[in-house]
């Protein structure tokens, strides 16, 4: 007998760099957002119990196409995690890079904190989300020539601008919210 219908996909939106039962935390899920990605064959009756099961365990519970999901991971998960692993390879492969590396302080730690993730793992997410991801990619590349740009240029009302944008967007930022 066909069951698909009682599998709901879901994603929770915690996690940390390490994994296993010794890493364990039990409040990992409390506050946290799920997002449910029902597909055509979901039934509704499985859809509901997995909100209410997600809902007793403290989460905030979002419903999403798998499509919707994978294009919105990409930009800020997928993404983040490609930077942070091309980051770590981009000072490994200098000829300085371990001098450079004993002096980075704690930006440099939180910024690649997730490239302390499961190698294997991250595989499997970066190959089966590469459409959405290189779009995403992309994006990242152009904002990035952006900003040489105005430094290359000594453009800096331009650059200040740039950065001013980001700087405010993600102090107003929070976690599960969207913008105003």
């Amino acid at each position: 007998r066909d069951q698909v219908g009682s599998f709901v996909p879901a994603h929770p939106i915690t996690g940390r760099e390490v994994s296993g039962v010794e890493h364990a935390e039990a409040d990992l899920y409390s506050g946290r957002q799920v997002i449910l990605t029902p597909t055509e064959r979901t039934l509704t009756a499985q859809l509901q119990d997995a909100e209410k099961i997600w809902t007793a365990l403290g989460c905030r519970v979002t419903s999403m196409s798998p499509e919707s999901h994978d294009a919105a991971f990409a930009a800020v998960s997928h993404l983040p995690h490609l930077l942070a692993f091309a980051m770590m390879n981009s000072i490994t492969g200098q000829t300085h890079g371990d001098d450079f590396l004993s002096l980075a302080g704690p930006g440099f730690r939180d910024f690649t904190r997730i490239a302390a993730s499961d190698p294997k793992v991250w595989r499997d997410i970066l190959l089966s989300n590469r459409d959405e991801l290189i779009s995403q990619s992309k994006l990242f590349q152009q904002a990035l020539r952006n900003i040489e740009q105005a430094m290359e240029k000594g453009n800096a009302q331009a650059l200040e601008d740039m950065l001013t944008l980001a700087s405010e967007t993600r102090a107003h930022w929070r976690m599960g919210a969207k913008r105003k």
